[in-house]
Parts: structure tokens; sequence; C-alpha cells
């Protein structure tokens, strides 16, 4: 187990899939700065649909691919995890959204680390705490309302 200074936040990515609107290791350091005031250790890891697909099948029983995954192994002192993002999934549904792929990768991204720390949308009253840390954080990014119908407003 490595040893985390109390305002570190170590970021490890990997790219399994390639696209042209991957987001850059700067953009994610930012997004894991917003998203995560803790000491966090977090692997990040672009999937294409087949991983995404094994993976959501192995640890949700869902036989699709999925746009993220979190996969939380300690939320105290330091949150340490891994997020699965599926970028092809994550590309289709911004475009049938009408968001930009860096809004709707960003948003998963966010969406992902509450859930590393313990954040969660099952019930009601825990997505609308959830939605609208996430409306909060991505606000601050320059990003609009992942929820609101029609044309998000992006950069």
């Amino acid at each position: 187990m490595s040893l985390t200074p109390a305002n570190e936040r170590r970021l490890s990515v990997q790219r399994a899939v390639k696209h042209p609107e991957m987001p850059t290791r700067a953009q994610l350091l930012r997004w894991l700065r917003q998203s995560c005031p803790r000491p966090c250790e977090v692997t990040l890891r672009f999937v294409d649909e087949d991983e995404g697909r094994a993976l959501n099948l192995a640890y949700r029983g869902r036989d699709y691919a999925t746009n993220v995954l979190s996969f939380a192994y300690e939320r105290e002192p330091v949150v340490r995890g891994d997020l699965a993002i599926c970028l092809p999934v994550v590309v289709r549904e911004a475009a049938e959204q009408g968001k930009s792929v860096e809004a709707h990768c960003a948003h998963m991204v966010v969406h992902g680390l509450l859930h590393l720390q313990g954040m969660d949308h099952v019930g009601e009253d825990e997505a609308e705490v959830m939605e609208e840390a996430e409306r909060v954080i991505l606000s601050r990014l320059g990003f609009g309302d992942p929820y609101a119908s029609g044309d998000e407003s992006d950069r």
C-alpha cells in the first residue's frame, strides 16, 4: 500500500481504445481535482465496447457496455478506486444527447469519482443529491447542466 500525503491526488490513465476526442491527462486531472477534494489514488481506464461489456457482465450481471463503471476499494483516509469509461458508449451518448464528447466525458468522470467517494443514485433522494453535486462540479468546470433537456451549453 502506497502512502498518499493529505493533499495529494494521484491519477493513472490507461487508454485501451483510441479516439480523436480522447480527453488529455491535463483535462482529466482538472476534473479529478474538482470532483475529489480529498486525497485519492485513482486509475481511469478508457475501454472499448467489448471490454466494457465484459466488465459490466462480470461485476454487475448486465450484458451490455455501459458508459462508466466505478470500483471503490477504500474511502478513508484516502479515496482509492478504479474507473472504467467505455469511450464508444460515451461518444454515442454525446451525439444522441446533443452534447460535446468533452462535456459528456467530463460528466462520466465526475459521476464515477462521486461513486468512489460513496455517493449513489439508487433511491430518488440519493439521486437528487448526487445529480446536484454533479451540476455544481460541472458548472465550476465550465459545462452546462448534464440533466437539462435539449442542448447542453458547453464551453
